[in-house]
């Protein structure tokens, strides 16, 4: 199975996560990252999924998935059930994006999340200039049909991790297709289209 040929950013999820873990990954659409994740890391564990298509693909690629609501919270899970919660674009989707971060906590040891950076210079060139929301590559909805209900930028996000009293392990910014370069890493809030970070418990 190839994480290049649809999202490239499970390469980089895949990389922080260490080999015979247990994950669980929120929103797991298909089931690809968590299928890749058993096949080359021997990890164990759960995904979660709502849309009934997806729990399908989730089941014929060989995943443990769980119809759940990620808005009704985690209460079926212990606290530290898991290594590692990930959840991959679908932060900014949540209708309580902080409580969901605290249960990723609670019932995890370490956090991934990826989500859509709103700080990247074309959100903003967007809005300064053209007075509208912005539609990008990683942004393609508009406004008034959109599933992102709390679009954010990384600083955001930083900020609310320090606030969690999160302590942020790794960090990284890329482009639309999920590829880094010299100046992603210099200006990951004015370049980055996604951002991708590890955390855990301070």
């Amino acid at each position: 199975m190839s994480l290049h040929l649809e999202r490239a950013d499970f390469a980089i999820i895949a990389d922080w996560i260490k080999p015979g873990s247990s994950v669980l990954d929120l929103g797991c659409g298909d089931g690809t990252l968590m299928a890749y994740l058993q096949k080359q890391k021997q990890t164990r564990g759960y995904g979660i999924e709502i849309d009934d298509d997806d729990i399908t693909a989730s089941i014929k690629n060989g995943i443990n998935v769980i119809h759940m609501d990620l808005n009704e919270g985690l209460s079926e899970f212990d606290e530290d059930s898991f290594d590692y919660v990930i959840l991959s674009l679908t932060l900014q989707a949540m209708q309580s994006p902080e409580l969901l971060l605290k249960e990723m906590m609670r019932v995890g040891t370490e956090g991934i999340v990826t989500f859509p950076n709103f700080g990247n210079w074309k959100s903003r060139l967007q809005l300064a200039l053209g007075g509208r929301m912005p539609v990008t590559r990683s942004l393609p909805n508009t406004w008034y049909n959109t599933p992102n209900i709390h679009l954010c930028t990384i600083k955001d996000f930083e900020d609310l991790c320090e606030s969690l009293g999160f302590r942020i392990i790794e960090q990284r910014a890329v482009d639309h297709v999920h590829k880094s370069a010299r100046g992603l890493k210099l200006f990951p809030n004015l370049l980055g289209q996604i951002a991708l970070y590890r955390f855990k418990r301070a």
